[in-house]
């Protein structure tokens, strides 16, 4: 079991670690990396945009005096990108936690797809971390961690297997963004049942930030000034992003989780971060098998548990 007493603001130290966060430059990601680096860390931030990482890196280094951190482009709409990433990544090594943070949250009524074909959404937000995660697991540590963000839309959106890349009916995002979250659960835990039938210590462990908005967040110039007009919709019961980072944090540094937990906020939109369920639907062995042979088609990319 795990303690409900822990402090995110008195992490286990992680001097001499290596993280990967994916936009870490932006929001959640941000605050994850901060944090992390706060307690020793060095940080790769693997984004679209090396100059808002570099805006990032200053400000994690006021933060964080002395604070290693590093930038690694990353577009999780191309499968080149992610391969060259992947590359990059591999000579940070070893990694000892991959956080998948990085996706798509807003869209519009038409269907898009990625460079490669993929619908966007589903594409950005499972397809390309599980590649990105293929390609990197040779570079993580013994015992690495592997820490997948997701949401509680799947609690809304009712999972459709057959169209998870909505190439059937009128496209709906919101309904797009639920499917890409499931889809992220079901790789989740189906990556930690591999993990475990090949004897591996790598973990693979979930987290989701419940509502974090940028109008309860510590500013952040250049990165967090001001929040949207829809903050004001929801500040009364939502929290700030340096408070929706916890959970991802929590799963990546605290010694007592194991592989396969999902960890989030206490009362499901905000506070401190504790174990809670997935969805039925989407911790499913079957739909994790089903995702996974989705994910290697539309990748090419499958996992080799031997390196």
């Amino acid at each position: 079991m795990t303690s409900e007493h822990w402090n995110p603001e008195n992490l286990p130290t992680q001097e001499g670690k290596t993280f990967v966060v994916t936009g870490g430059n932006a929001g959640i990601g941000y605050f994850i990396s901060e944090q992390l680096a706060g307690a020793g860390a060095r940080i790769v931030l693997a984004s679209r945009s090396e100059q808002k990482a570099e805006t990032a890196a200053a400000s994690i280094r006021r933060h964080a005096p002395g604070a290693a951190v590093e930038f690694v482009r990353l577009d999780l709409t191309s499968l080149t990108s992610i391969r060259e990433a992947a590359d990059a990544i591999r000579r940070h090594g070893p990694i000892d936690g991959l956080i998948n943070n990085a996706g798509i949250t807003t869209g519009g009524r038409e269907r898009k797809v990625t460079k490669d074909g993929l619908e966007l959404v589903v594409g950005s937000n499972a397809f390309g971390p599980f590649a990105l995660t293929a390609l990197t697991l040779p570079a993580l540590a013994p015992n690495g961690r592997i820490i997948s963000q997701t949401s509680q839309a799947t609690q809304v959106v009712k999972l459709d297997p057959a169209n998870l890349q909505s190439e059937h009916g009128k496209f709906n995002f919101f309904r797009a963004y639920g499917y890409s979250k499931h889809a992220v659960l079901a790789f989740a835990f189906e990556l930690q049942r591999r993990l475990t039938a090949a004897d591996s210590r790598v973990e693979s462990l979930l987290a989701h930030p419940g509502i974090a908005i940028d109008l309860k967040s510590p500013r952040r110039p250049g990165i967090i000034d001001r929040g949207r007009p829809s903050d004001y919709l929801t500040a009364l019961y939502a929290q700030g992003k340096e408070r929706g980072a916890w959970p991802a944090v929590r799963a990546a540094t605290d010694p007592n989780t194991k592989g396969g937990e999902y960890y989030g906020p206490r009362r499901r939109v905000a506070g401190r971060a504790v174990r809670v369920e997935a969805t039925a639907a989407s911790a499913s062995e079957e739909f994790g098998q089903e995702f996974w042979r989705q994910a290697e088609k539309a990748t090419g990319i499958t996992f080799d548990f031997r390196a």
